[in-house]
């Protein structure tokens, strides 16, 4: 009898697969089957077999000069949820936008023999790797394509149209609608406002209707489709700013902004410990044209700024001057349980104004939007006449545009 070691692939993949069927995010037997028999290890070989087979772990397989990540891996969690959105069946034929190979070949196994995948990305160190990883592991049927998916893609469509779409790189439009067959279904990263959700496009009459808005994200992509952002880095690169639209940012007077005196409010809305809030993003993107990000570097902490997320929060930013969500313990309790209480940081000529703002849209979620449900997306044609939502926005873009709309 043969003992597997802790670390041998055979285990690992075993261990991951449980764990994505405990979690829910592996719900059918051709998904759990794709997870069990792709060699997730053989196509990331940068890291080790233990990093690879971590289930909520990107692995970088590429960085630009200013070190952030071009290409990559997604966590086997979401990997596994995008395909169940997909509802991929075998002889599906299937478009995938951005190559790293894993997840080509996880569809190729789905989709089995009389399937078709195809895969497209932009940079050719991404398709060289992905083709040569897909052949070496058995999936040398996947046609890996070179070029710029807004584009190309469309010489690749079989007749009828793709059964899914699946996107694998942060896009902030959709140009893929009309190459998908009827009862086809989209599974796209897409960025609104600098907020990013994972949205299934399935289509209704002569529009998508957005299922299953999940949080995540996503490498940006390249080319054509590129997303529109301001992205001024501040404090030696410890702090970034993100705004999609309005006039050209002031990096210089940001930096200095956030250097200066701050000015710091709360507005007495609390929050629980694992108490979801990210609905207060899409309420604030709703109503103010000035909603961006702000992002702190966990690792190089320049003392300047308490954000309310590790990572990244919601932020009001003009030309020289911004303001973002902050936190703190609350003195308030709820079953004798820790809350945490939100506040609001302005920086800058503006900061006292835009900390107000900022706490005032806050104080608006929690009363008017935190219980509601969730706002329903549809996407439509650029072209298309849509009346604008009672509550909510429309998001206009090249291709198409994105309502959001409160129930």
């Amino acid at each position: 009898m043969t003992t597997l070691s802790s670390d041998s692939p055979d285990r690992l993949r075993a261990e991951l697969v449980a764990e994505l069927r405990r979690g829910g995010w592996v719900r059918s037997p051709e998904v759990e089957a794709a997870f069990a028999k792709v060699p997730r290890e053989r196509f990331a070989p940068e890291v080790s077999p233990s990093a690879a087979y971590s289930a909520h772990d990107v692995v970088v397989t590429k960085r630009g000069p200013d070190g952030r990540a071009t290409s990559s891996i997604s966590a086997p969690w979401l990997q596994a949820d995008m395909l169940e959105a997909a509802r991929i069946r075998p002889g599906a034929k299937v478009l995938e936008v951005g190559s790293g190979g894993c997840n080509a070949a996880l569809i190729a196994e789905i989709a089995g023999p009389d399937g078709l995948v195809v895969t497209v990305d932009i940079d050719p160190f991404v398709t060289g790797r992905a083709g040569r990883f897909l052949a070496e592991t058995g999936y040398g049927q996947v046609k890996v394509v070179l070029g710029d998916a807004e584009h190309a893609a469309e010489q690749h469509a079989p007749s009828g149209g793709f059964d899914a779409v699946i996107v694998t790189v942060g896009v902030w439009d959709v140009p893929w609608g009309h190459l998908l067959a009827p009862g086809g279904r989209m599974v796209v990263p897409l960025r609104f406002s600098t907020v990013s959700r994972s949205f299934t496009f399935v289509r209704e009459g002569d529009h998508f209707l957005g299922l299953n808005p999940t949080v995540c994200g996503f490498v940006p992509c390249q080319g054509a489709g590129m997303l529109p952002d301001q992205e001024p880095v501040l404090a030696g690169g410890a702090v970034r700013l993100t705004l999609e639209s309005g006039p050209a940012l002031d990096r210089a007077a940001l930096d200095r902004a956030l250097g200066g005196d701050r000015t710091e409010l709360w507005t007495g809305v609390t929050v629980g410990h694992g108490e979801p809030f990210d609905s207060m993003h899409l309420s604030i993107a709703a109503v103010d044209e000035r909603f961006g990000m702000f992002w702190q570097d966990p690792e190089r902490d320049c003392g300047l700024v308490r954000p309310a997320m590790r990572w990244y929060c919601p932020a009001l930013i003009t030309r020289d001057s911004f303001a973002y969500l902050t936190i703190r313990e609350s003195c308030v309790r709820e079953d004798d349980r820790r809350r945490w209480e939100f506040g609001a940081c302005g920086h800058g000529r503006e900061g006292a104004g835009l900390a107000r703002e900022l706490a005032d849209h806050v104080r608006t979620w929690d009363h008017r939007l935190r219980d509601r449900p969730d706002p329903v997306f549809t996407l439509h044609p650029a072209g298309a006449v849509v009346p604008p939502p009672a509550a909510g926005r429309i998001f206009r873009k090249r291709h198409t545009q994105l309502v959001m709309a409160w129930p």
